[in-house]
């Protein structure tokens, strides 16, 4: 009988919100959920996709603890705006650009854009580093549009003007409803079923 050793899992950001959040979903797993020290090394994010990024991220935080890591890039993607923020969305109103500097931001460029094309996206790419395994890579998304004033005092980042089909922001939702049907739900999801289905080979 094998005795069962805790996996320590470092999650390679400094957003609390997201540490919150992603524990939730390791929980069943067993594993061990921290988030980077204070003095982690930064990482240049300078990829051109959100997989780039969540993958530069999560190796090179892997190999500086040599122990796993976790690292996400997400972004919104308004198709108003040929797709911008993407991969800038955390730095959309500059490098130190804050929630609120970015959603004032995202508010003025869709002033003078009508209800009926303010069609949006959030995506989600994950990365798991492992030292000595091949790196995972999951995905996941949520549609919705951009309304024309912040909603909410849950979430973070752009989730107070992130409307769903249903009518509520990101923001209106808890933080169980919202592990049921966000973007980066569905990428962890994906990810932690990949480790289970890693388990019973």
């Amino acid at each position: 009988m094998t005795e069962h050793v805790t996996t320590k899992l470092l999650i390679a950001t400094r957003n609390q919100g997201k540490v919150r959040e992603i524990a939730t979903f390791f929980a069943e797993l067993g594993w061990h959920v921290e988030p980077i020290p204070a003095d982690a090394p930064e990482v240049i994010e300078d990829g051109e996709t959100f997989a780039a990024n969540a993958v530069k991220k999560a190796e090179e935080i892997a190999a500086f603890y040599n122990c796993s890591a976790l690292a996400d890039d997400s972004g919104l993607e308004v198709d108003a705006l040929g797709g911008r923020p993407g991969v800038h969305s955390a730095r959309y109103a500059g490098e130190h650009g804050d929630d609120a500097a970015n959603n004032a931001k995202l508010l003025q460029e869709m002033a003078d854009v009508p209800a009926s094309e303010r069609r949006a996206r959030f995506v989600s790419a994950i990365a798991l580093a492992r030292p000595g395994q091949e790196t995972l890579v999951s995905f996941g998304t949520v549609e919705g549009h951009i309304i024309n004033e912040l909603r909410g005092n849950g979430g973070f980042g752009y989730d107070p003007l992130f409307e769903l089909a249903s009518g509520h922001t990101l923001a209106e939702i808890s933080l169980e409803e919202k592990n049921h049907i966000s973007h980066r739900a569905e990428a962890l999801r994906s990810m932690v079923n990949m480790l289970k289905m890693e388990s019973v080979k």
